[in-house]
């Protein structure tokens, strides 16, 4: 109850509620109405502690530490990608310290761009990744961002060396995008007329060029949006520009991605 003085009586209250109908009565209730305005002045509304839709909403996304209303989309040829964990040991059961640990290079597509439109033509070239796969990228391509709390890179379709569905990438599953292959390629190890190897370091500064196509990509788009076959198949031995392409490891073997423009011929 406040203590603050009343504005009317309660006689005054009862009066108008029992004043016959009439004239006297009209008055009367002209009079309470008056009484009332100044009363309902005195009112404060406080705000609720409800959060209002909008609110809610902007909670919903952070980016870098910021609330979005909106989830991050990708542009152009652009793919969002939620990052593997790093490996906290190696394979033998040592633990690895923070600066030990090797740059996470793969991870699962969250959002994939519409597409890049070609230069000259302005046709739209597709992307040939979906949501949900997982991808290995190139070990300086993509700029990290934090999404949601947890680590993401935002890589393009070119950035991508091989994509698969699954737990782990093998060969039975890994595939190529665009115009590029999987090659696994053939050891280095060379021998002497007489039968005796010769190491690595004692041979030519060059790495491998010569391997078995594994996977194939579909193609390279052209200016009017149809894709260019690949001229190699899976199974077709390569031999490929030295230093050309990005190493991958499956297993306990060396694999390389190469472009069709790496490649020089086939047998």
């Amino acid at each position: 109850r406040s203590s603050s003085p009343s504005l009317f009586s309660f006689p005054d209250l009862q009066n108008f509620v029992t004043a016959p109908v009439g004239f006297p009565h009209i008055m009367k209730s002209s009079a309470f109405l008056l009484l009332l305005l100044p009363l309902a002045s005195s009112f404060t509304f406080l705000p609720t502690n409800r959060p209002s839709s909008t609110s809610l909403a902007s909670s919903t996304y952070t980016l870098d530490g910021r609330a979005l209303s909106n989830p991050v989309e990708p542009t152009n040829n652009f793919i969002l990608v939620k990052l593997d964990e790093a490996a906290d040991e190696t394979d033998g059961g040592i633990i690895l310290t923070k600066k030990a640990k090797q740059k996470v290079t793969s991870g699962t597509v969250v959002a994939v761009g519409p597409g890049r439109s070609h230069p000259d033509s302005g046709i739209l070239m597709k992307v040939f990744v979906e949501a949900g796969e997982k991808v290995i990228y190139g070990q300086y391509d993509g700029t990290e961002i934090d999404y949601q709390g947890s680590k993401h890179t935002l890589i393009r379709d070119s950035d991508v060396l091989v994509k698969y569905t699954g737990e782990a990438l093998t060969t039975d599953n890994a595939q190529t995008i665009n115009d590029k292959m999987l090659v696994k390629v053939e050891s280095n190890e060379q021998e002497t007329a007489g039968g005796l190897l010769i190491a690595p370091t004692a041979q030519k500064s060059s790495r491998a060029s010569v391997g078995e196509v594994v996977a194939v990509g579909p193609g390279r788009a052209a200016m009017n949006g149809e894709v260019i076959a690949m001229e190699v198949s899976r199974g077709d031995m390569v031999k490929f520009r030295d230093f050309a392409g990005n190493d991958v490891k499956i297993g306990d073997d060396d694999y390389t991605v190469i472009t069709m423009n790496d490649c020089l011929a086939r047998y």
